[in-house]
């Protein structure tokens, strides 16, 4: 019976909640063994496909990036968005998007180290000319080799700074 409780109303204690960006991790709950000493198990291992699905979306969130804008950078189309957000349908780890995916996170860690987690600044340079991108950054990196220059140009910022 507990553990249909825990089921249907887990224990809050359970999961530690990073406040900043609302991300529910769970904590490994506690069991005791034979000799009564309580021990943790491991918590599931979510896949490389549902973390690096869940980040993109995230980071597509934070930047205010259009679901058809977004389907255009990691060359799907918008109704694979809406069932990547639904979670029925993560990114295949063995195909191009996996990777595209990965690159728009990567660009996103060097834009917010940048902007020193300023979300603001960070959506009015996606939405603003960059004259040494020669262009809008969110225009730009709808393409693959926009997207690689704009991380690239961000990455020789991070050097600077």
């Amino acid at each position: 019976m507990q553990l249909i409780n825990e089921i249907f109303a887990p224990d809050p204690s359970n999961y530690c909640i990073r406040k900043k960006y609302s991300i529910i991790f769970p904590v490994m709950p506690k069991k005791p063994n034979k000799s009564g000493m309580v021990t943790r198990t491991p918590a599931a291992v979510p896949s490389d496909s549902a973390v690096v699905t869940k980040a993109a979306l995230r980071a597509a969130d934070i930047l205010h990036i259009k679901d058809k804008q977004f389907a255009r950078i990691i060359g799907v189309s918008p109704s694979t968005v809406s069932r990547m957000r639904s979670g029925t349908s993560p990114i295949d780890r063995s195909q191009k998007p996996f990777e595209l995916a990965v690159l728009f996170v990567r660009l996103y860690r060097s834009l917010d180290a940048i902007v020193g987690g300023d979300e603001t600044v960070a959506r009015a340079w996606m939405v603003n000319r960059n004259t040494a991108l020669d262009s809008v950054p969110l225009e730009l990196i709808q393409s693959v080799s926009g997207l690689t220059n704009a991380i690239q140009y961000l990455d020789a910022r991070r050097a600077i700074t």
